[in-house]
């Protein structure tokens, strides 16, 4: 049995231990790192989930759920009698941008609303009349979309106006979960950021868009910075964690960052997950902030620049449950270019990041009666790359310090070729981190900057760097004029 170089058994482990949790759009995840950020063998548990879905938009899950899905990997875990109670601290990320109503009890008065859910389309187009999206923007770091608090709670209000009226408080799903463990809904700054109402300078609650979606201050959870574990109790059921902090709750996207040792301004990450994103952080607001990027406020310096993909590992999956895909699909995505190739404009749950069009969805151009399975893959693994690209055009002014692209997930890992497309796309190198669960990871390394902050932490595992092809670059430039003009006749009007 082959191990990740990272992998060490629990008796080479150093201490403090840190339990890593990451609720993210296909599972939920949990390993125990020792002080050097390296996984211990065999204390990793994955409990497998999905988003329900809707021709309307709808995109959300059972926060009961995934709570369930928590306490068996919390259970799984920590039965190793040998771990005693070197756990440290407890901390999680979850995909960002998620919403539930809950009431004065706690309890759930909707499901939890996940980062694709797009129903709140209509409000989205009423308040960008309202209001000026960029002075928002500039404000927040954040434009009016369908993924934020204040275009949802205002659809609520006219689609479910009892929940609303019911409605105490306003949580992401990792509140909720940590509210139902330990009775402590413990909100990280990132978290509060991807509601899209803090401010990203001054790390308050904007007024205005509270106003605007009709809800008070004290409804919301206040943001805490990672350096403020509580010593909220654990259950009795899990005594190896009587006596770990829990760490309040922060989004996938920061964590991915640190993860994939992107933590400065000179490592653009690259994240290839069920979503994905370009984002690089920086210390301080980005200033000018791009129309088409966001920049999230993440602890009480640094922020994250950059911009979400819906649908990246969500379209390759697409692929293979829809098409006849052949068993190997490397020669796919290894054969050069073609201008036979349809081009397709992979908007399969709404396009965020730059064009921020929440009811967009996929564009398929030029597929004819001789366009196979496996032609039809290529052309969705080059429009993934491609709108990627679309972000990077937008980063490029913003972060002129970057020297290196990290792409880190499931899609690099699963189909390494397809980084030398992205590679041609960009046109500049991209380094595979070939680092297992590195948003998971990188939740722990957070934690470990607080409980262990004199650590050396072991090295990230990187594999091939993949550099741009001159002739691949060229076509690919010509591919990108072909999906602007495309975007912009069917997808901006629409």
């Amino acid at each position: 049995m082959t191990h990740d170089g990272d992998d060490i058994p629990l008796g080479s482990a150093l201490d403090p231990l840190v339990l890593a949790l990451d609720i993210g759009s296909t599972a939920t995840r949990g390993g125990v790192y020792d002080a050097s950020g390296r996984q211990i063998r065999g204390l990793q548990h994955k409990v497998p989930h999905t988003f329900t879905v809707a021709p309307d938009g709808t995109s959300i899950i059972d926060p009961d759920q995934v709570t369930s899905e928590v306490e068996q990997v919390l259970t799984t875990i920590t039965h190793d009698s040998r771990l005693g109670t070197r756990i440290a601290g407890v901390a999680m990320d979850t995909f960002a941008a998620s919403l539930i109503a809950v009431d004065k009890a706690g309890s759930p008065l909707t499901a939890c609303l996940t980062y694709a859910d797009s129903r709140s389309a209509d409000a989205v187009t009423a308040l960008r009349e309202e209001l000026d999206e960029r002075a928002v923007q500039q404000r927040t770091g954040t434009r009016l979309h369908t993924s934020y608090h204040t275009p949802r709670l205002r659809w609520l209000t006219v689609a479910q106006p009892h929940v609303v009226a019911k409605a105490a408080n306003w949580w992401s799903l990792g509140e909720y979960v940590l509210a139902r463990l330990i009775g402590n809904p413990l909100a990280g700054t990132s978290t509060v950021a991807w509601t899209g109402l803090l401010d990203r300078t001054t790390g308050k609650l904007d007024t205005e868009l509270l106003a605007a979606a009709g809800i008070d201050p004290d409804q919301l959870s206040p943001p805490q910075d990672m350096t403020r574990p509580a010593s909220s109790a654990a259950p009795a059921r899990w005594p190896a964690l009587a006596k770990a902090a829990w760490f309040p709750v922060i989004t996938d996207g920061f964590a991915s960052n640190i993860g994939a040792g992107a933590s400065n301004a000179t490592v653009l990450t690259a994240a290839t997950a069920t979503s994905g994103a370009l984002r690089v952080l920086l210390d301080g607001p980005a200033d000018p902030l791009p129309l088409g990027l966001w920049n999230y406020r993440v602890d009480a310096g640094r922020t994250l620049l950059g911009g979400a993909i819906n649908d990246v590992g969500r379209a390759v999956s697409w692929a293979q449950s829809t098409l006849r895909l052949s068993p190997e699909l490397t020669a796919a995505l290894t054969a050069p270019p073609s201008d036979a190739t349809p081009l397709v404009l992979p908007y399969l749950t709404g396009e965020r990041a730059p064009g921020w069009i929440g009811g967009a969805r996929a564009v398929f151009d030029k597929v004819s009666v001789a366009t196979d399975a496996d032609v039809l893959f290529r052309a969705i693994i080059e429009g993934v790359a491609l709108t990627y690209a679309r972000v990077a055009d937008e980063l490029r002014p913003a972060a002129p310090l970057v020297v290196e692209v990290a792409a880190a997930g499931r899609v690099s890992n699963d189909h390494p070729a397809w980084l030398h497309v992205l590679a041609d796309v960009l046109g500049r190198p991209v380094t595979h981190v070939t680092r297992r669960r590195a948003t998971q990871c990188g939740t722990a390394l957070l934690a470990l900057d607080v409980l262990a902050p004199d650590v050396p932490r072991a090295p990230r595992a990187t594999g091939a760097t993949y550099e741009p092809r001159p002739a691949h670059v060229e076509h690919y430039a010509e591919r990108r004029a072909q999906f602007t003009t495309v975007y912009d006749t069917i997808v901006r009007d629409r």
